[in-house]
């Protein structure tokens, strides 16, 4: 499976807790997901939604002064779960990353959260504890599905989860995306029981389920939450600046759209961050007017290529996604779509 980490430096480190006999309302099922960051990183965030729960957003506003971001956190628990940041900044403190002062580090620890207390219970949310716990994890294997910040997630009706996905342009800039669904709106049309996107269906080997299956589907599409919040991270090895970085973010949120209908609503948080590693440089297109930017064609490459994961990751996990508190999972409501080709 292709993920976030085939980004050469990115790491990933989940941690959650989801209580056997949790049921809606009642018990643990929440979490943290972290991306830790090589040195050097320039980071930068879009947020689309009308109520966002997020921590250092401002400074990575291009026009502000600090430029490197050590780790990026997307939490469970609403607002409360923005503690988790700390914990991922006392690890990084212990590991020497952060903006060197005289007294010590600072790290840089943007972070968005997820509305997910009416899944668990309302006092279950992460702590600085689940946020030093994902950070001490962190590797290039990424889990996908109902874990870290996806351990509560819904979409729509159904379970929501963690997704992944990458893609290496032919200039050999890689791209990689990891997201948290977690959507008021639906990731499958009601009339087919089938994604939005067209090549998503083929991609996944789906086909049209019974229309049984997807009259019970349609059915249960009224009991959606109006506030809940896609948050995701995309990340990239080119060298970006700060600005540049913050025209990926932009484009990225057009693989929100394609693939969550509705999303972007005055009720959700959705928020984009994007990083780029610097790793490989791409040399200016000499046709570019001197008078623009010279990262103009690698903007449009990365951000377009963003986009893509991005919504190939919104389904990865949907489709991992397993039942917490009695959610059920598009393979359970709609199994017949996964009789295709695997």
């Amino acid at each position: 499976m292709s993920a976030i980490t085939d980004v050469g430096g990115i790491r990933v480190g989940q941690h959650h807790r989801i209580d056997a006999d949790v049921t809606l309302g009642s018990g643990w099922a929440s979490g943290t997901t972290v991306v830790l960051t090589p040195p050097g990183t320039v980071g930068a965030v879009d947020g689309r939604g009308g109520a966002p729960g997020t921590r250092e957003t401002d400074l990575l506003d291009p026009s502000n002064s600090v430029r490197h971001v050590d780790a990026v956190v997307l939490c469970g628990g609403s607002a409360y779960g923005l503690a988790a940041a700390d914990g991922v900044m006392g690890w990084l403190e212990e590991h020497g990353r952060g903006v060197a002062m005289e007294g010590g580090v600072v790290p840089i620890v943007p972070a968005a959260v997820i509305y997910d207390l009416p899944v668990g219970g309302w006092k279950c949310r992460p702590t600085a504890e689940f946020g030093y716990s994902a950070a001490e994890a962190a590797g290039t294997e990424v889990a996908v599905g109902s874990v870290g910040a996806g351990a509560g997630a819904r979409v729509g009706v159904l379970k929501g989860g963690v997704g992944t996905a990458s893609v290496t342009l032919e200039s050999g800039v890689t791209v990689g995306a990891i997201v948290v669904v977690n959507a008021a709106g639906e990731v499958l049309d009601t009339a087919t029981g089938l994604p939005w996107q067209a090549d998503q269906i083929e991609e996944f080997g789906l086909t049209r389920p019974p229309a049984d299956q997807i009259a019970a589907f349609a059915a249960r599409y009224i009991e959606f939450s109006p506030l809940n919040t896609t948050i995701a991270v995309v990340a990239t090895d080119a060298a970006l600046s700060p600005a540049g970085c913050r025209r990926v973010a932009i484009a990225a949120h057009d693989g929100l759209a394609r693939t969550i209908r509705p999303c972007h609503t005055p009720v959700d948080g959705d928020t984009v961050f994007a990083l780029a590693t610097g790793a490989v440089e791409v040399p200016p297109d000499p046709a570019i007017p001197a008078s623009m930017s010279p990262e103009v064609p690698l903007i449009t490459a990365v951000g377009a290529a963003a986009a893509d994961v991005l919504a190939r990751a919104v389904l990865v996990g949907v489709l991992a996604a397993e039942s917490v508190a009695g959610i059920p999972t598009y393979r359970d409501m709609l199994p017949g779509a996964f009789a295709g080709p695997a």
